[in-house]
């Protein structure tokens, strides 16, 4: 009988790979992303243009974009904006290659059709790495999903403010702003 085995991708191996657009390791599988249409492109731009200001104006940590990997343990992710705080990571620290630590605030902006189910297991498997806060970005719905690292969940529309709450304390922005 034939026992299946997964590859085992190194650091160098997912590093090498030719495509345009993100790549993540889920289960020892290598999952191509489909680039970002031009909503979802837009809101996830915005978003990190005034949020990365507020973390850099107030010198609260690194900031990363959508091509950064973290692979912390087996899986390699890339959350379309992530940050680290500086009493976790400092500048002089940051490595060439993935971040071994995961991110303390990790962004996800949903595409067209999708839904907040279909980042279940994302959603879990940073739970299950520490990261203190998620916020799952959908222009479909113009919502926004916060959970906590207690995995503590609440759905955020219209003028409901989001806030960076102690992870990236004084950020806040109404959720229509998010979207305009």
């Amino acid at each position: 009988m034939a026992v299946a085995t997964k590859k085992v991708w190194t650091d160098e191996e997912l590093m090498r790979i030719k495509h345009e657009g993100k790549v993540e390791l889920v289960d020892g599988e290598v999952k191509l992303m489909t680039p970002a249409g031009g909503r979802q492109g837009r809101v996830s731009a915005r978003l990190a243009v005034r949020l990365g200001s507020y973390i850099m104006r107030h010198r609260l940590g690194e900031i990363f974009d959508a091509q950064t990997g973290f692979r912390p343990h087996e899986n390699m992710r890339s959350p379309d904006f992530s940050f680290i705080s500086r009493e976790r990571l400092r500048v002089e620290d940051v490595p060439d290659g993935f971040l071994r630590i995961p991110p303390d605030l990790a962004v996800e902006v949903l595409g067209v059709g999708e839904t907040f189910d279909d980042y279940e297991s994302k959603v879990a498997e940073y739970l299950s790495w520490g990261v203190k806060l998620i916020w799952l970005v959908d222009p479909n719905t113009e919502t926004v999903m916060v959970v906590k690292g207690n995995g503590e969940r609440r759905v955020l529309k219209g003028n409901d403010v989001l806030t960076g709450e102690d992870v990236v304390p004084g950020f806040k922005i109404r959720v229509k702003r998010i979207f305009a």
